[in-house]
């Protein structure tokens, strides 16, 4: 007798499951400390003003940065944390989560754009990187002057942090800022979406093959 056929997973499950994994992730992990970590390697904070624009030039800055020859140990720890941050920050792929500080994305897109900061300045000082590195600093300058953002800053502006430390979005907050909310329950929704093609799909040959 053939067995009984699996339902499909409804997109509201699964939306509904991927916020509650999330949040709890976000709860079992640690928590920065109010005076952050010193195991690691101080990264010095960034305005709300230069994220802005350095967020427009990240691209550039690592790519110039992985192709960097004459590098050391603490070049390599800083540039490792703004890769991580990224990803913790979702690839910068959330709506607002550069530019409003509402954002429960805020903090941590601070922390990989203060790193990717860092990993600009550091180019600076090696002698194959130097010029390029000189090109997007002036351009980031001249930017930044041009759209006036030099004395904007916000809550974070301030926070410096360390390599040590990882920061996390704010998931308890993601209920209450509607653009956060909307992204990721589309991106849920679109998730749900495919895996739900995917056993469309997939199902006619299970049956060809009974």
């Amino acid at each position: 007798m053939k067995s009984e056929r699996t339902r499909p997973f409804p997109l509201t499950t699964f939306a509904a499951a991927t916020f509650l994994l999330a949040v709890a992730g976000n709860a079992c992990a640690h928590s920065r400390t109010a005076g952050g970590s010193h195991a690691g390697l101080d990264i010095p904070e960034i305005s709300h003003g230069e994220m802005a624009v350095i967020a427009d030039y990240r691209g550039r800055i690592m790519d110039l940065a992985a192709s960097a020859v004459d590098t050391n140990e603490p070049f390599r720890r800083v540039l490792n944390y703004a890769e991580i941050q990224y990803s913790y920050c979702l690839w910068g792929r959330v709506p607002g989560s550069v530019t409003d500080e509402e954002s429960p994305f805020n903090e941590c897109a601070h922390a990989y754009l203060a790193a990717t900061k860092a990993v600009l300045m550091s180019m600076r000082e090696m002698p194959r990187e130097a010029p390029a590195a000189g090109e997007i600093i002036s351009a980031i300058d001249a930017e930044m002057v041009g759209r006036g953002l030099a004395l904007i800053t916000c809550r974070f502006s301030g926070e410096a942090f360390n390599t040590a430390d990882i920061v996390k979005p704010h998931w308890s907050k993601l209920p209450f800022h509607p653009a956060s909310l909307a992204s990721l329950t589309g991106l849920a929704s679109l998730l749900g979406l495919m895996a739900f093609a995917l056993r469309r799909f997939l199902r006619p040959r299970a049956q060809s093959s009974e």
